[in-house]
Formats: C-alpha cells, sequence, structure tokens
C-alpha cells in the first residue's frame, strides 16, 4: 500500500497541537483593509480552534499531523 498524501493546501492552513486541537488563522484580513474598522481587524489577529464539526475532515486532509 502506498503512502497517503497530505494535501499541501490543508498543510498550509491548519497546525496541530499538543493536545490534538487543530489551529487556523482568520478569514478576510488579507487585503481591503481600509474599509474595516480598526477593532474588526485587531479581532482577526490570532489564531482560532477549528469547529468540532470539521476535525474529521481535516484529519482526513492530513494524515500524519
Amino acid at each position: 500500500m502506498p503512502k497517503m498524501k497530505t494535501k499541501s493546501g490543508a498543510a498550509k492552513r491548519f497546525r496541530v497541537r499538543g493536545s490534538g486541537s487543530i489551529k487556523r488563522s482568520h478569514a478576510y484580513r488579507r487585503h481591503i483593509l481600509t474599509k474595516k474598522t480598526t477593532k474588526r481587524k485587531r479581532n482577526l489577529r490570532g489564531m482560532e480552534t477549528i469547529n468540532a464539526a470539521d476535525i474529521g475532515r481535516v484529519h482526513a486532509m492530513m494524515p500524519y499531523a
């Protein structure tokens, strides 16, 4: 049986923590920032844990993570 490949797009977007939870960054922070308020941009900083409903899908895309 050949090795399973990791989806490269998923590997760039998600990181698995030591506890096994998966973190992701926020969307809507790349461009067209002038019309967004400072508070909205500040709240988009940092990482967030993915929803529990998506954990299985992300693990399927990243079998060795």
